[in-house]
């Protein structure tokens, strides 16, 4: 009689030499084998979420910022009609481009629609026209200065700043080149809370005259804003200065246009 306690019938199994991953309370025999993970791709991955954490980080901060913003200015906004609305020597409209034939935007016409009612109710004295100038062959303030002639602004009382090409080096030459403590901005509600918070906070004491006389496709622009005000607030903290500044002008001089 055999001496071996098993079973006959039983046949004995070697132990498998391959590391086995556990699933669960099982080991299943026949399971990939587990293999090390490179260190490369570990610091890849992990660079991976802290970039996609930081992103989500920024977005973030801005919509915050941007909220921020809107809070702030919110109670220097008036519209056109409003006999609340304070009076100021200078009414300040920002450019908003030209259409295919080269006259005024839906938007650009309307600033200076608001602009020049405002010039006829008494509530601004001049009317600062701010925009790009870059080439010969785009001359956005000098279609602004005709679009107010027309409706019945006088030439005398229309000072243009050719080199405004974004609300920051508009609004800075503001200061600098025209002296202005006071101002009126005359824009689209959209872009007020911008160039509100951007005037304030380089010491010109602004409100803002929402220019909405049509509805026309914002949504884009009003996506625009949030990364245009984080730019701005980067401006701010190094205070950047415009590409050109120049000598100073006094907006009660008449003007060589």
């Amino acid at each position: 009689m055999s001496s071996d306690p098993r079973h006959k019938y039983v046949a004995a199994r070697t132990v498998p030499t391959t590391k086995l991953r556990r699933l669960g309370p099982r080991r299943w025999a026949y399971h990939k084998p587990v293999r090390p993970r490179s260190t490369l791709g570990t610091v890849v991955k992990r660079l991976l979420l802290v970039g996609v954490a930081l992103g989500a980080l920024a977005v973030v901060a801005v919509v915050a910022f941007k909220l921020w913003v809107d809070v702030q200015t919110g109670g220097l906004i008036y519209e056109v009609d409003d006999a609340n609305l304070p009076s100021n020597h200078v009414g300040l409209v920002f450019g908003a481009g030209l259409n295919r034939s080269g006259g005024p935007s839906a938007m650009l016409y309307d600033r200076v629609a608001t602009a020049a009612d405002l010039y006829r109710s008494g509530k601004i004295d001049k009317l600062l026209m701010t925009g790009d100038n870059s080439t010969v062959n785009y001359n956005e303030v000098e279609v602004m200065r005709r679009t107010a002639i027309q409706l019945e602004v006088p030439d005398d009382d229309i000072v243009l700043d050719y080199a405004g090409f974004n609300s920051w080096d508009s609004c800075y030459r503001a200061r600098e080149v025209f002296g202005l403590t006071d101002a009126t901005l005359i824009t689209q509600r959209f872009h007020l809370p911008r160039v509100l918070y951007v005037c304030n906070t380089l010491k010109v004491n602004a409100v803002g005259v929402a220019a909405d006389r049509q509805p026309y496709p914002t949504l884009y622009n009003e996506l625009r804003e949030y990364p245009a005000l984080a730019g701005t607030a980067f401006r701010i903290l190094i205070n950047d200065q415009p590409k050109f500044l120049g000598p100073r002008i006094d907006v009660d001089e008449r003007q060589l246009k």
